[in-house]
């Protein structure tokens, strides 16, 4: 079984959603008191909004590709970063290190094209719904991406980071995802990804009759995956 490295806190709910999600799914496969090998790098998430709101996305990338470097000489077998808007970063990380990184973008596309859709919506921090490192790697795997509008898009990144980041998850916001989702149906999306690994906190998949694709449940799959691969 394979050590897997975690780059967390960002936030501190979505790696807790990860680091049960894999101690599950190893108990799942192998029974009795069996749980993942995880070694955990939790960084500071105020200080990453706080770079992040002044633009500063070199120290940001300066300080993951640290955290990624201390996994690597800590054991991990590969490497996983628990959230979606910091894989902006991404080529940074693999160029830091010498062990596989699992990219949470690659995972979900693929999950996506299996399922033979060609069209999705994307919720997400506005940096993940707005920026290219994520919607183009989407796109290169032959998806078209759709989004909120302006109006949609500040909703969806206020409520992330406003309460599903503090654990906070209202109705209203969960009604307020809802006529989002709608929406982009309505518009063409044949799915839609949950590209925050908070947003399955208010987003039910059995409610709704297009297909949801929570990136934070296939990212913990691909990675267990990985854990147990000759």
């Amino acid at each position: 079984m394979k050590t897997i490295g975690i780059i967390g806190g960002l936030s501190p709910e979505s790696t807790i959603t990860y680091y049960q999600g894999l101690n599950e799914g190893v108990r799942a496969r192998l029974g009795g008191h069996h749980n993942a090998k995880i070694i955990l790098n939790s960084v500071d998430f105020g200080e990453f909004v706080a770079l992040k709101e002044k633009g500063d996305w070199d120290t940001q990338s300066a300080l993951l590709c640290e955290a990624a470097r201390g996994l690597e000489k800590g054991g991990a077998d590969f490497i996983i970063l628990a959230t979606n808007t910091m894989h902006k970063m991404a080529d940074d990380i693999i160029a830091a290190i010498s062990i596989p990184f699992l990219h949470l973008g690659d995972a979900t596309a693929q999950n996506i094209r299996a399922k033979g859709l060609g069209t999705i919506g994307l919720l997400g921090t506005i940096y993940t719904m707005e920026q290219d490192f994520y919607k183009g790697r989407l796109e290169s795997h032959g998806l078209d991406v759709l989004t909120p509008d302006r109006a949609g898009r500040e909703a969806v990144n206020t409520i992330i980071y406003d309460e599903l980041c503090h654990g906070v998850a209202k109705d209203k916001s969960r009604d307020t995802y809802r006529d989002i989702i709608l929406k982009l149906q309505d518009n063409g999306a044949q799915g839609i990804i949950l590209g925050c690994t908070e947003i399955g906190m208010i987003v039910d998949q059995k409610s709704y009759d297009l297909s949801i694709f929570d990136t934070t449940q296939i990212h913990i799959e691909e990675a267990l995956k990985l854990v147990f691969e000759d």
